[in-house]
């Protein structure tokens, strides 16, 4: 069980969750519907090795900076599991991927190669440069709601689109969030992050920012007709209330200069009901719909 739940940590199964759920979101939106079908299978599956694949890269990469930072969430550095593991994890996990992206449709085998060859060389190569990592991130937990439309249709809806720039501008917050946790170990690597560019309380300000005017314009759908499933729902509208005050109080706690991993454990909780918030809109189309494509 200990190694279970090491390889877990090492792959953010949770994240690898929650990135198959927004790809569900793009999916049922522009199916106008939920139903089965055996791309929705494909498509989540992509997301989950993907991600598996390159956050195990990633933290072979980090295991030394890591260390320094005294990450023992982290466990390679709890030694839970050996470095050689995760690169192995890499190399089977990511041509998985690959190999389920190639079996919903061209356009998505090409955005997940894409997506694999950045996140390889940014792990490899770019780490050193966190800024441009952060936004590389942020673009991470955007794309699976337009990989999720473009499995069903060629054709992205406005709102899926909206739903992409709210994961865009959240998960860019929750990157500069975490990198006041690596603070001392960035400065000792020199690694180019925005605490070492503006400091640790602008940069709690600006995820504090990003926080709060995400969750804020998160309730336009409702109170604007940009899709007639997410206009005036309740069910959207009460669970969207629960994100936005984990995003909000998290912000509160920045501010105040309060423990880091408190928010990140906060944020994380707030991206996922914001998740189910977001598919709960999908609820109000024709659930009678059984047919694959």
């Amino acid at each position: 069980m200990k190694k279970i739940k090491a390889i877990a940590d090492l792959i953010r199964a949770d994240h690898g969750i929650m990135l198959g759920i927004a790809v569900l979101i793009g999916f049922f939106i522009s199916a106008k519907g939920i139903f089965f079908s055996e791309k929705i299978i494909f498509s989540f599956l992509t997301a989950f090795f993907l991600e598996a694949g390159t956050f195990a890269l990633n933290d072979y990469f980090d295991y030394e900076v890591d260390k320094k930072n005294k990450r023992f969430d982290r466990p390679l550095v709890r030694g839970d599991i050996k470095p050689k593991a995760a690169l192995f994890i890499y190399f089977i996990s990511s041509p998985v991927g690959i190999a389920f992206s190639a079996l919903v449709n061209k356009i998505c085998f090409l955005i997940a190669l894409v997506n694999l060859i950045i996140a390889t060389f940014y792990d490899i190569k770019f780490k050193e440069i966190k800024v441009i990592g952060n936004f590389y991130i942020a673009f991470i937990m955007a794309i699976p709601f337009i990989f999720g439309a473009l499995a069903y249709s060629e054709k992205i809806s406005p709102i899926v689109i909206f739903f992409s720039a709210i994961a865009f501008l959240s998960g860019l917050g929750r990157e500069i969030m975490k990198d006041i946790m690596d603070f001392y170990g960035d400065m000792e690597r020199n690694t180019k992050s925005f605490p070492l560019y503006i400091g640790e309380k602008k940069s709690r300000f600006l995820a504090s920012f990003l926080f709060t005017f995400s969750s804020i314009i998160s309730f336009m759908p409702f109170f604007f007709e940009i899709d007639s499933s997410y206009y005036l729902n309740p069910l959207f509208f009460l669970l969207l209330c629960f994100s936005s005050f984990l995003f909000i109080y998290s912000s509160y706690l920045l501010i105040k200069g309060k423990e880091i991993n408190i928010c990140r454990k906060l944020t994380l909780l707030a991206i996922l009901i914001g998740l189910i918030a977001f598919l709960a809109g999908t609820l109000g189309f024709d659930m009678c719909s059984c047919s694959s494509i």
